[in-house]
Order: C-alpha cells, then structure tokens, then sequence
C-alpha cells in the first residue's frame, strides 16, 4: 500500500489549469471564490476543494474529476480494494458456517 500524506494531497489541478490558459485569479472568479488563494492552497495540495468545486474545476478543465487527483484515486482505490477483499472475504466464511 502507498502512503498517503493528507498534509500534502498530490494533484493535477496546476497541470490544467495551465493548460487552458487560465489564472488562479481567473479561476477563483470562475467558480466565485472569495480569493486566488484558495486556488493557490489546492493545487499545492495544502486543502482539497469541496465536492461540488471539485466537479467545477473538472467542467472548466474539461476533464473527469478523478483525472484532477488520479495518484490519490490510485493510492484510495489500492487500499479500498483490499477492504473490499477482506469483507467479502469474512461474509464468505460467515456463509459456510451457517450450511454447518
């Protein structure tokens, strides 16, 4: 499993955004932020936007929303897997107990 470091979330907002030609500014008044700030502390990983910027970011850099955080999704999926795995696992065993 990969460790993820919460303090510092790894994305692609940065790689986007410039790709479309946009500012922190400009996206920060896109969406109908109080300041570029908030923009800036995204994408170096320092807070992560809520849902629904999320989903915005992902419409105006026409993009999915998983690609703007595709090394956490594949870091998450890893380890939800492997919850899976386990859970289905137990209910399995719990099953064969109760043909007993």
């Amino acid at each position: 499993m990969k460790h993820i470091d919460y303090h510092r979330i790894h994305n692609s907002l940065r790689k986007y955004r410039k790709a479309r030609g946009l500012t922190q500014k400009e996206v920060s008044l896109i969406l109908g932020l109080k300041s570029e700030g908030i923009v800036s502390r995204w994408e170096v990983g320092r807070s992560l936007p809520r849902t629904l910027n999320v989903l915005k970011l992902a419409i105006l850099y026409r993009t999915m929303a998983d690609a703007l955080f595709i090394d956490l999704r594949r870091a998450l999926q890893g380890d939800v897997l492997k919850a899976e795995k386990g859970v289905l696992h137990q209910k399995i065993l719990s099953k064969n107990d109760t043909k007993r």
